[in-house]
């Protein structure tokens, strides 16, 4: 509980100042949930999974983007707090910044590793909602930028490589109309080359594995209404130390658009291996203010 009340604390913190700093000729055009909701990483898509979408509501000749704020936590006692925020320019270009605090739980009693994200998406072809004619999807690349600032304290006693790496990925989404019992889905594939031990948050690179490897992920979601989405992901990860052996992370979520420029999202993780821990599965909910 002491974990949803900080969640609905930070929601209402990024709901004042989304009144105080966006005004009504920021509100984009676009469609409700068009841009997604906002990822680990703080790039447009699902929880764990980017999408080849760009973030907020604006339209080819508008600014959107998001605020947003993430708390989770396992059963074995990892928590993670996540903040950020993310800038889409006339639908094409998205810039995104988010940063994690990984707590450790008794691995390491009383500390954290906190990991930066700096991000940018370039939409290449197509468009998701408004294409239904084509059978293309849309199209987008993106990198992530990467620095964990507690490089020596854990990461590199268990065998990782590097504090800082870079991640390269193409996303293509298509959104069909009616597809379901006439409710829409929404399906997307990234491919993503990384060298990320549990997304950076233990370094990068390893003493088993220090090259970059493809790792491709999934995500579905289908709309239950106009303004619910349930939907499931699944998202490879390399496995380069070898003191642990690390797996795959899936997450069974729900998002709630509760208006155009509020939404939350609630999901079940699981993470798999995390350091000596084995199955780390638990819940994450996140709060986003789109324009």
């Amino acid at each position: 509980m002491a974990y949803v009340k900080s969640f609905l604390l930070n929601v209402s913190f990024f709901v004042v100042c989304f009144t105080i700093f966006f005004s009504e000729a920021l509100a984009g055009d676009r469609l409700l949930a068009t841009g997604g909701v906002t990822q680990i990483e703080g790039v447009a898509g699902g929880g764990l999974v980017p999408w080849a979408l760009i973030s907020g509501y604006g339209t080819d000749k508008q600014v959107g983007g998001s605020l947003f704020y993430t708390v989770a936590k396992t059963q074995g006692g990892f928590t993670a707090d996540t903040g950020g925020f993310n800038v889409g320019v006339m639908n094409r270009v998205e810039f995104s910044f988010a940063q994690v605090k990984f707590g450790l739980s008794n691995a390491v009693p009383g500390q954290s590793i906190k990991l930066d994200t700096v991000g940018i998406k370039l939409r290449l072809t197509g468009d998701a909602v408004y294409d239904q004619d084509a059978r293309l999807p849309q199209v987008a690349a993106g990198v992530l930028i990467k620095h964990n600032e507690d490089f020596n304290f854990v990461p590199k006693a268990i065998g990782a490589e590097h504090p800082s790496g870079v991640d390269y990925y193409v996303a293509a989404t298509k959104l069909y109309l009616a597809a379901v019992a006439g409710r829409n889905l929404l399906l997307n594939v990234t491919l993503n080359a990384t060298k990320a031990n549990q997304f950076g948050i233990l370094g990068f690179g390893g003493d088993k594995h220090n090259n970059y490897t493809l790792q491709p992920a999934f995500s579905a979601g289908l709309m239950l209404t106009d303004k619910v989405i349930v939907g499931a992901e699944y998202r490879a990860k390399p496995n380069n130390v070898s003191v642990f052996r690390e797996q795959a992370a899936k997450d069974v979520y729900l998002a709630w658009f509760l208006v155009k420029n509020l939404s939350l999202t609630g999901a079940y993780v699981d993470l798999g291996n995390i350091a000596n821990k084995e199955n780390q599965h638990g819940w994450y909910f996140s709060g986003q203010i789109l324009y």
